[in-house]
């Protein structure tokens, strides 16, 4: 009687374990369902895929990118977070409009987030995070090269998500992420040239590559470089004003 108790024991112990094994994998799996929902809508919103203004529903979304509606409508929960779409309950979910005024405290706030995970991502990234910038570093340059701009987007978000991974400041990354995916909005619907192109990469590529160097000095005079032109080129829109730069 015993050892057939133990045996039992043993036995719902191990299943015990299993069930716990099998929930962490599903929770995993629907993370990554969800991340990647939001990272297909965000691309979507950003490049005006999805233009400011259009109505559409969580199942027609799940359909177009391929992914179950929960995993969807969570993501589209993150993006309303991240001022990207307006939730309309029973009525659909709209894009926010393209708004020069909230650029303007996006990139206040930035100013500080941006200088503060640019400095500390310098003097805290790994050798291996320093490689991974670079190589994204480079693979920016060969967009811009060809005029690529989706890809400079995606690209470059990329190396933002990472620079700020190295910062080790997770409470800054939160925000820069909400406030990051705005701003490429803003500057897609508004970007008119290659030389604009040109500009803005050559300002985010002088970032990482201060922090591969770690030279935290560089890397908050470089963020702060780049708040100065993206703030000109919003200014650039307003009526009657001239391109940055020009």
């Amino acid at each position: 009687m015993k050892k057939t108790a133990t045996v039992d024991t043993d036995v719902m112990k191990s299943a015990v374990v299993a069930q716990r094994r099998g929930t962490e994998q599903d929770g995993a799996a629907a993370t990554t369902l969800m991340q990647d929902a939001y990272r297909q809508l965000e691309e979507m919103i950003v490049t005006a895929q999805l233009a400011p203004g259009e109505v559409v529903s969580e199942a027609i979304l799940s359909r177009r990118i391929g992914i179950g509606t929960t995993p969807t409508r969570e993501a589209l929960h993150r993006l309303s977070r991240e001022y990207l779409v307006q939730i309309m309950p029973r009525r659909g979910v709209v894009v926010t409009p393209v708004d020069v005024g909230l650029q303007f405290q996006v990139l206040e706030t930035r100013r500080e987030v941006d200088r503060l995970i640019a400095r500390s991502a310098a003097q805290r990234a790994t050798a291996a995070e320093r490689q991974s910038i670079a190589a994204l570093a480079k693979a920016i340059e060969d967009t811009v090269a060809h005029s690529d701009v989706r890809a400079f987007l995606r690209l470059d978000a990329q190396r933002s998500r990472c620079v700020a991974s190295s910062a080790r400041n997770s409470v800054a990354a939160d925000i820069a992420t909400t406030l990051h995916s705005v701003s490429r909005r803003f500057w897609f619907c508004h970007l008119r040239d290659d030389q604009q192109l040109l500009d803005t990469a050559r300002l985010h590529l002088a970032v990482a590559k201060a922090v591969v160097l770690g030279d935290a000095e560089a890397a908050g005079e470089a963020s702060d470089e780049l708040i100065d032109y993206m703030l000109a080129f919003a200014k650039a829109t307003l009526p009657g004003a001239s391109n940055p730069g020009r």
